[in-house]
């Protein structure tokens, strides 16, 4: 990273108990960002965020660490739980109980997403927008 872009480069980590807090921090970080991404990506992102992190909780117990990153082209969510399971397609309850709309979701709206086990247990999901 030259210093050129290493001004035009923000981080931040958490550790949300609830979906709600991840959205609280997700605007938080969309607002100090210059230039702000366009409402249709800030939009993305947050569905995005709330979206990895309800799952964890759901599926894993818990979030060890959200990290919200950007820089001059992109977006990256990291998402860590201590779950080595990885996220599974099935098919949408339409009666809005038991959910499945959310990991088809997070992989239409983000160019990637990947996930990888951690050392120790537990994985890592990462989510990219463009900027």
């Amino acid at each position: 990273m030259s210093d050129d872009d290493s001004h035009r480069y923000t981080e931040w980590d958490c550790r949300p108990e609830l979906a709600a807090e991840a959205r609280e921090t997700t605007y938080r970080f969309l607002a100090g960002l210059c230039p702000t991404p366009s409402a249709h990506t800030s939009q993305n992102l947050v569905l995005i965020v709330s979206e990895l992190v309800t799952n964890s909780l759901r599926h894993a117990g818990e979030v060890t660490s959200l990290q919200l990153c950007a820089d001059r082209r992109s977006l990256r969510i990291v998402v860590k739980d201590p779950s080595p399971a990885q996220p599974q397609d099935r098919t949408p309850d339409l009666t809005g109980r038991t959910g499945g709309f959310g990991w088809p979701m997070i992989q239409r709206l983000a160019e990637r997403v990947t996930v990888r086990p951690r050392v120790g247990g537990g994985k890592t999901i990462l989510a990219v927008l463009a900027r």
